[in-house]
């Protein structure tokens, strides 16, 4: 007998987290993909934002039957930022319950510059890089303020459909972290799943310098079948190294705070909670 698979549709689709990158979102997929009772592709499907032009047919094709049956999600975190993606993902799915977890802009900024200078795209001039008044650029300043980003999905979905979380309650009580994530999405509570750590991005691993991983490329396809071979990994050790990251002094920190002080005010009253300790610089935090 021929088995017919389901092709799943908007409407099997119940949630979707929407950002915020380097906020810890992939910590939060996997503590979802670990439940049973919820289904979600592994991929950022980035569809209502850089990829909306491949069609609907495309977007679905990610959602296997497995869901059927199951809380159904996915997290894009290029969502939150493109201009474009509320409106379209309004008019796909206007039943969908929204997450949002958001990272103290500065360290989400210092984060950003870190992973895109491990990956040899920005110099080791970290002032020129994030000193807001030098260059406001989208990455670094524009993406960090989340107010303005998230009102465009409050003023389609309400405030009630959105669920804002912040970084800090993944790291001081992540069981809360998920009961609320649980709470919102109508499912019961459980236990937190173990995550390997290689699951998880760790910019302290050691890596190929990005010049040498250049002047190789040519020789990335004939060793792709050898990748995590006792081999490979054997000779990858011997030439990554440990990435010297360029610190953020605590002038450029202020001054990023100053930046970003009124956008995390509006946060506060959109929230409802209070964001006090983000207007201080860590060092500053820690000796208060």
């Amino acid at each position: 007998m021929k088995v017919v698979t389901k092709i799943m549709q908007f409407s099997d689709i119940d949630f979707v987290i929407i950002g915020a990158a380097k906020s810890a979102t992939t910590w939060l997929q996997l503590q979802l993909q670990a439940d049973p009772a919820v289904y979600m592709p592994d991929p950022e499907l980035h569809y209502f934002s850089r990829e909306y032009e491949k069609g609907d047919n495309w977007y679905l094709s990610h959602f296997s039957d497995e869901g059927i049956g199951k809380t159904v999600g996915e997290k894009s975190n290029s969502y939150l930022y493109e201009p474009a993606s509320a409106e379209r993902l309004y008019e796909a799915l206007p039943h969908a319950k929204l997450i949002a977890q958001l990272r103290n802009p500065v360290e989400r900024a210092y984060s950003n510059y870190c992973m895109q200078f491990r990956r040899g795209n920005i110099s080791a001039d970290i002032e020129s890089e994030l000193d807001p008044s030098v260059s406001e650029n989208f990455r670094f300043h524009i993406a960090g303020q989340f107010a303005t980003h998230l009102q465009k999905y409050v003023d389609f979905y309400g405030r009630e459909k959105l669920l804002i979380l912040f970084f800090e309650g993944v790291k001081q009580d992540p069981e809360a972290q998920m009961a609320k994530v649980h709470a919102h999405l109508g499912l019961p509570p459980r236990d937190l799943a173990p995550v390997k750590r290689d699951k998880v991005k760790d910019k302290a691993a050691p890596m190929v310098t990005p010049g040498l991983r250049k002047s190789l490329g040519w020789m990335k396809p004939l060793v792709a079948p050898l990748r995590g071979s006792a081999a490979f990994e054997a000779v990858r050790g011997s030439v990554a190294k440990k990435v010297e990251y360029p610190e953020m002094t605590e002038d450029l920190r202020d001054r990023l705070n100053d930046y970003f002080a009124p956008s995390i005010e509006a946060l506060e009253e959109m929230s409802g909670q209070s964001l006090k300790h983000w207007y201080k610089s860590t060092a500053k935090a820690e000796r208060a």
